[in-house]
């Protein structure tokens, strides 16, 4: 059992602790990123958290996916594949399993899925579009559902153009309606995922998404538009890309964001060093030079294929080997190193967990952050 597990663990059973142990356990993370700049064999993979593309069949056509279309088209998790997984993580100590898609709940086996996870003592949740979620939500509660996160692409017209379906906003919102009608925050946590992109740095985006989470009793994570993770894309003529005239717009979305975590912290999930980093990541992207934490990270994609995280470091297929023989061997800890060393795309995945766990960064935004808040 890791560091970051027993603290979990223990924020779990007496929740006053967990700011304290969240800042212990970076704490100790930027020490050790900081000997490992010096001694990169330290880095070895640790894995935390495995996000499981279950399946790549999508009911939307989201601008910025490519999942339904041309990404791993018709490619789905066999059920015993699965199994097999999730019975190696159990016995590895991994805490926490993302289940992702495509749309995971379009696959007909997720609420087993979830099930023998549960058995296995290991932490499930979803990211989901939610279209469905109230017709499938009470099996996977009962089987042990922990957490659901939704993207959130806007409202009204703005959503529905943006997943290129007409009317799926107002099933959007009667599947949440129904969804919070029989489960409260304290039973589902649901969390909205912000896409920061050109067409939603406003703070009149901000303050909408901000009132849509609240009509959901949810929390807020803010992710900028990816540039490298192999099933996104950028729009038509890369519409939803930043560019370096943004900055001014991004500045006021940021100054907006740390306001906003001063005024109601539990609200957004990151920090305000995490907060004041978003228009570096937004515009400078791959030159960006934060080490990576993805040693802590595996992705499955749904065909199989084991990589270290969403973008590359490919370690093997489910279908030709189990997890056990993939986890921990020296081709895995060496991705883990390549991966802090940014031998790699070096896209912004995991980018406020990154900025908390390296030192320089820390310091910097947490200025930053300051600065921006006294202004």
């Amino acid at each position: 059992m890791t560091i970051e597990s027993v603290a979990r663990s223990l924020a779990r059973a007496v929740p006053a602790t967990a700011p304290a142990l969240k800042a212990g356990y970076r704490a100790s993370e930027r020490m050790m990123s900081t000997m490992a700049g010096h001694w990169p064999s330290l880095i070895r993979a640790r894995t935390e958290k495995i996000t499981i593309a279950i399946t790549a069949h999508c009911n939307l056509r989201c601008r910025g996916c490519k999942y339904g279309r041309d990404f791993m088209p018709g490619a789905q998790l066999p059920l015993e594949i699965v199994r097999g997984l999730l019975e190696d993580a159990a016995a590895a100590k991994v805490p926490a399993v993302r289940l992702y898609g495509g749309e995971p709940l379009l696959h007909p086996d997720v609420v087993e899925m979830v099930e023998i996870a549960t058995t296995n003592s290991v932490g499930a949740y979803m990211t989901t579009n939610a279209l469905i979620l109230d017709r499938k939500i009470d099996a996977l509660h009962g089987a042990g559902l922990s957490k659901v996160t939704i993207g959130y692409y806007g409202q009204d017209g703005a959503f529905d153009d943006y997943v290129q379906r007409p009317g799926r906003y107002e099933r959007l919102v009667e599947s949440l309606t129904n969804t919070r009608a029989r489960f409260g925050p304290d039973k589902l946590p649901l969390q909205f995922n912000f896409l920061l992109s050109r067409r939603s740095a406003s703070v009149a985006a901000v303050d909408e998404m901000i009132a849509f989470a609240d009509r959901f009793q949810g929390q807020v994570q803010v992710d900028v538009l990816h540039y490298s993770l192999p099933y996104f894309q950028e729009g038509p003529e890369r519409e939803l890309q930043f560019r370096p005239e943004d900055k001014p717009a991004i500045d006021r979305v940021v100054d907006h964001l740390l306001e906003t975590k001063i005024k109601r912290p539990d609200l957004l999930t990151a920090s305000p060093v995490a907060l004041a980093s978003i228009g570096d990541w937004a515009l400078k992207q791959e030159d960006m030079r934060i080490p990576c934490d993805a040693r802590k990270l595996l992705w499955i994609g749904a065909d199989g294929s084991v990589m270290l995280c969403y973008v590359t470091f490919p370690l093997g297929n489910l279908h030709e080997k189990r997890l056990s023989e993939i986890l921990y061997t020296e081709t895995h800890h060496q991705a883990a190193r390549d991966a802090f060393l940014l031998n790699c795309p070096n896209c912004h995945c995991e980018s406020a967990a990154r900025v908390e766990k390296h030192a320089p960064s820390f310091r910097k935004y947490a200025r930053e952050a300051a600065e921006r808040l006294t202004r």
